[in-house]
């Protein structure tokens, strides 16, 4: 990775090990960057793509704003600039007094607010603590999106958002509200959405209904389009037909064009996935390989707990060998990790040259939704995190140990 040896790292710091790219998150914040100059905008990091306090920092200094869903996330953020809470947006349908008590004393910039309920703790809150609240309604556009269900977010049959009748109504509420002013709009219509029109759609939507609130006398200054720009993560797609900068141009002209009909708006972007996906690798060992009848298996140190993706969505990540055999035969294996679960697994039928016990694998494209969503599941402790740029390589997590695990239990 870049200058450095994964094969050092794991003697270094052992397996299993994620390893990210600092150069390679910086080339595709500076894509962003680029392809949105031509209008005022802010790009605001999604956190929960992956939170590692490295990475946050990495981003900060780029100029990034921060999208999160959490207190804890939020104590993220300020942990590496508490000055940043003014680049902060607050999504989620589920936000609790405490984390908006933590939002409104740390100054964020817009609250996303997702339903009425919702929007009435806020006001309260707000006014317990005598704090102004930039409020942003996030609203469903009911636009499709082609993507796995369980990422989807855009139809109205979703837990998330407020549906666009509802929202002049709601919007007028929100005027009423001492301590609370409508500043935006907010829509997300699902993650790792590989076309740039059903964004451009659900712009165009939003872009009409600022107008309209705009007319009704609310001074509408954000836009904030979501995240969701998917990437390859199989191999051959992306030579074929994926070149990452042309990908965000795509994003960037459909956006744009929405944008035009609402002028005077900054344009708030909350990229994930695309920044930090195709940066990282979860390195792993592999311990044995057996021989079921005609099945083969590939048992790796690795484990769903690790990287949950392959048996929660079905995804596909490429693995490799982080050294090449010469003349290595092919083989057909399931991939599996040690968790006693038939789902521990990171690929079935996987076609792969063939590897010896005590090898090295490479899973690819994990760095974003890897270590982010990561447990303890059979009281397994979580790896270790590297930070590579250029020929300089930094441990910016350490592996956890036993201890860690039963620190906060009683008997």
């Amino acid at each position: 990775m870049e200058g450095v040896s994964l094969e050092a790292l794991a003697k270094r710091h052992g397996t299993p090990l994620y390893v990210y790219s600092a150069d390679h998150i910086a080339q595709r914040f500076d894509m962003f960057a680029r392809a949105f100059a031509p209008v005022s905008h802010l790009i605001c990091f999604a956190v929960k793509a992956n939170s590692a306090l490295a990475i946050l920092q990495l981003l900060e200094k780029r100029g990034a704003g921060f999208d999160i869903v959490s207190g804890g996330e939020l104590e993220r953020v300020l942990a590496v600039n508490k000055k940043a809470a003014e680049r902060v947006v607050f999504s989620g349908v589920g936000k609790t007094a405490p984390e908006m008590d933590l939002a409104l004393r740390s100054g964020i910039l817009l609250f996303h607010v997702e339903s009425e309920g919702e929007l009435e703790l806020l006001a309260e809150r707000a006014s317990k603590l005598r704090k102004w609240a930039a409020v942003s309604l996030r609203v469903n556009p009911d636009v499709f999106a082609e993507t796995h269900p369980y990422i989807s977010t855009g139809l109205r049959e979703h837990k998330f958002g407020i549906e666009m009748a509802r929202a002049r109504k709601v919007y007028r509420a929100v005027a009423k509200h001492k301590y609370l002013e409508a500043r935006g709009v907010s829509v997300h219509i699902g993650s790792q959405i590989r076309m740039a029109e059903p964004f451009g759609a659900a712009a165009e939507r939003v872009a009409a209904l600022i107008g309209q609130l705009r007319k009704d006398g609310h001074g509408i200054r954000f836009l904030d389009a979501g995240g969701g720009l998917g990437i390859e993560y199989q191999a051959g797609l992306e030579d074929a037909s994926f070149d990452p900068a042309e990908r965000v141009q795509q994003y960037a002209a459909a956006l744009l064009q929405a944008v035009a009909k609402a002028p005077e708006i900054t344009l708030l972007l909350e990229p994930g996935r695309f920044l930090v996906a195709q940066a990282g690798a979860l390195v792993t060992r592999v311990l044995y390989r057996k021989q079921n009848g005609a099945k083969h298996f590939v048992i790796v140190d690795a484990a769903m707990n690790d990287l949950i993706r392959p048996a929660l969505y079905q995804a596909h990540h490429e693995i490799v060998p982080v050294i090449p055999r010469r003349n290595a035969k092919p083989i057909v294996a399931d991939i599996v990790g040690p968790v006693c679960e038939t789902g521990d697994f990171f690929a079935r039928d996987r076609a792969m040259a063939a590897v010896r016990e005590g090898e090295l694998l490479a899973i690819l494209d994990a760095g974003a939704y890897g270590m982010s969503l990561s447990s303890n599941y059979n009281s397994r402790v979580r790896p270790a995190e590297v930070l590579v740029s250029g020929k300089r390589a930094r441990l910016i997590r350490r592996r956890e140990t036993i201890n860690d695990l039963l620190a906060p239990e009683k008997f």
